[in-house]
């Protein structure tokens, strides 16, 4: 078992990995104008399935467990939690596809800038969730859950990281073709990605300090993840080729399982 204080460092550290390959995505616009369509998706896609596995095995199983143990009923915090986090993304998502409609409505607010400071919004607001989970499982190692483990928190961090990629270029790339500078489209491009080593330390220190919200807190986490890649990442993915997409789900998902169930 690994102290508080190296649990929320670690949470640090998965949060800058995740946030780094966002920015590491976003300086495609220094090479390209373009990427080629199918390999943003493959990765997206890949990602998905990642996160789909990591939500089960590396947030929710343990939340199911850890109720258990505190002499909860397994089932409650785990699907009251679940279901907060998939409707937490859900209606801010509304929100913001509202304002969005709104906004391109009016015709003093109708210009590229408008939308491209929607299309970051977004971006931003489905990221605090990843790194909220991240934080999470990371300060669950810490308290000695029960299939909580090391392995499992880094894969996750992986496997949100794998899709943050694609998800930096499909920031800045856009901004680019309007017309912004390379370097203006590649700052907005990774100021999404901003928020997840931040979320994550606030997830690491809720979970160590928080013990008896943990199952609530896990499968918040878990819920919101789905809801992310349910309404973003695989319809993201499946606008050009559902079948590209759909083998990257599978990728992700059999490796997450294999190597979580393998090696935890």
């Amino acid at each position: 078992m690994i102290s508080e204080t190296e649990s929320v460092y670690q949470a640090l550290l998965g949060g800058l990995f995740t946030y780094g390959l966002t920015a590491l995505g976003a300086s495609l616009v220094f090479i390209f104008k373009n990427v080629k369509r199918r390999s943003l998706d493959v990765m997206i896609g890949f990602g998905a399935g990642v996160m789909i596995a990591a939500s089960f095995w590396s947030l929710l199983e343990p939340a199911i467990k850890l109720s258990k143990d505190l002499g909860y009923k397994e089932w409650v915090y785990p699907a009251i939690g679940f279901s907060l986090g998939g409707l937490f993304i859900v209606f801010s998502s509304f929100l913001l596809d509202k304002y969005y409609l709104q906004e391109s409505r009016s015709i003093k607010l109708k210009s590229k800038f408008k939308r491209s400071v929607l299309l970051i919004s977004s971006m931003t607001l489905h990221n605090i969730p990843e790194g909220l989970a991240v934080g999470v499982a990371f300060g669950s190692v810490s308290s000695g859950i029960e299939g909580a483990d090391m392995v499992g928190a880094i894969l996750l961090a992986i496997g949100i990281g794998l899709q943050n990629f694609p998800e930096g270029a499909s920031v800045s790339l856009p901004l680019r073709r309007d017309g912004m500078s390379t370097r203006k489209a590649f700052f907005y491009g990774q100021l999404s990605g901003v928020v997840e080593p931040i979320a994550a330390v606030i997830g690491a220190i809720a979970a160590i300090s928080m013990r008896f919200l943990l199952p609530f807190l896990l499968s918040f986490a878990a819920g919101a993840m789905i809801a992310v890649v349910s309404s973003e990442l695989i319809p993201e993915a499946a606008k050009k080729s559902k079948n590209i997409a759909t083998i990257g789900v599978i990728m992700g998902f059999m490796i997450m399982m294999i190597m979580d169930v393998a090696l935890g």
